[in-house]
Parts: structure tokens; C-alpha cells; sequence
């Protein structure tokens, strides 16, 4: 899962990112709105974390600006400002969920996880993921197959969570890199086969049925029994 981080204090902009990448996700980060807006205009993110005070574009101009351009990235907003007055404001220009500052980062991964599983069209209730014999805690990070724990690391998570979300549908190397890696991540040649390959020996080695399949020339997919 990728998530876009539009925050122009440098602090709290390292502790989101931080935070997020120890959660298994794949961040990137811009100081700038109108950057940010390339940034969301251009890629595709699960989520987007989005200041209302930046330089050159303010934060509702970014978020408008995104849905009048059909882009429906689920955006949590953060801001200072406290008044009910203006969170409508933010929810109105197109944001889906606001975060006051300060906050704990505990609460912020649990308002961006509720925005990717509404987005994806998985219960608002659950912090788990299941698909046939799978399951993913989002919280904890943690998986199972068959009630039998895995052990994964970061990465792996995020490709498991990624292939679980979109079951039966073929997703690429492309698809891969854009959703487990950074913006400014160069690939080795392998990464991608790498990963699944290890995936794959975690979830599938002493199992049948087999469940992560190579499709030659497309990619992967997760087929569930």
C-alpha cells in the first residue's frame, strides 16, 4: 500500500513517515502543494495525508483541485486549526476524514487504514483482512493461513495485503513497485520476483491449494479456492 504524505513541517512530516513505514507501507512525502498535487494528479496512492497550510498550493485548493480532476484518493486531512466550522470546510472541499493536531500517530494509521478499507470496498467494522484461507491483521501486521501463524517481514505484508485486496485479478510488476515501493525507489531488475518468490514460500510452501500464481507475461495473482 502507498500512501502520499503533503506536509510542510519537517518534523512532523519525519514522524508520519516513520511511522508509516514501520507500519509496512511505502510513503513518499512533499513539502510543496503544488507539488503534491503533481505527485496525486500523476501516481496511484491508497491514501493521501494532507496539510492545510503549504506553500504554493493550500491544501483544500490541492484537494479540490484532485476531485474536480476525477481523482478519488481518499484524503485525510491534518491541520491546527480546531473550529467545526472549519473541518467542514476541509470535509466539503473533498477531504474524507480530518486529524487535528498534535495527534497520536496510533490514531492517524487507524483513520488511514479505515479510508484504504472504504476505499477498497472492504468492511468499515474490521481491522482484518480475510480471503479464503488468509488473514491479515492491519493493525498488528501480523498474517495467518489456515489459523497457523506467518511470519512477514514489512514488505511482505504489504504485498500480501495488496494481493488479498484484489483477489483473482492479475496485478504486474508495475502494479507491484508503484503500491510496495517509495517514489524515488530505483528497482533492481529482480526486486519484484524476489518478493513474491518469498511470499510465496511463506504462504503456499506445505499448503495446497497453491494460492500466489505467476501468470507469464502479466504478473500475479491470488487465487483463492
Amino acid at each position: 500500500m502507498r500512501i502520499l504524505i503533503v506536509e510542510d513541517d519537517p518534523d512532523i512530516a519525519e514522524f508520519v513517515q516513520q511511522g508509516l513505514r514501520e507500519a509496512g507501507y511505502a510513503v513518499d512525502h512533499t513539502a510543496d502543494g503544488e507539488e503534491g498535487f503533481r505527485y496525486a494528479l500523476n501516481q496511484p496512492y491508497d491514501a493521501a495525508v494532507v496539510d492545510l497550510m503549504l506553500p504554493r498550493r493550500d491544501g483544500l485548493d490541492l484537494i479540490q483541485s484532485l476531485r474536480q480532476r476525477g481523482v478519488s484518493t481518499p484524503v485525510l486531512i491534518l491541520s491546527a486549526k480546531r473550529s467545526v466550522d472549519e473541518r467542514v470546510e476541509g470535509l466539503e472541499a473533498g477531504g474524507d476524514d480530518y486529524l487535528t493536531k498534535p495527534f497520536a500517530f496510533s490514531e492517524l494509521l487507524a483513520r488511514v487504514q479505515a479510508l484504504i478499507r472504504r476505499n477498497s470496498g472492504t468492511a468499515t467494522e474490521t481491522t482484518h483482512l480475510t480471503a479464503g484461507p488468509l488473514e491479515l491483521d492491519l493493525l498488528e501486521r501480523t498474517a495467518k493461513r489456515d489459523g497457523d501463524p506467518i511470519d512477514l517481514q514489512p514488505r511482505e505484508v504489504s504485498l500480501l495485503e495488496y494481493l488479498m485486496r484484489h483477489p483473482g485479478r492479475v496485478v504486474s510488476k508495475t502494479m507491484i513497485l508503484e503500491h510496495v515501493w517509495d517514489f524515488d525507489f530505483t528497482p533492481q531488475t529482480n526486486v519484484v520476483e524476489v518478493l513474491v518468490h518469498r511470499l510465496r514460500g511463506k504462504v503456499d510452501e506445505g499448503y495446497e491449494p497453491k494460492l500466489i500464481h505467476t501468470v507469464r507475461g502479466a504478473g500475479y495473482v491470488l487465487r483463492l479456492p
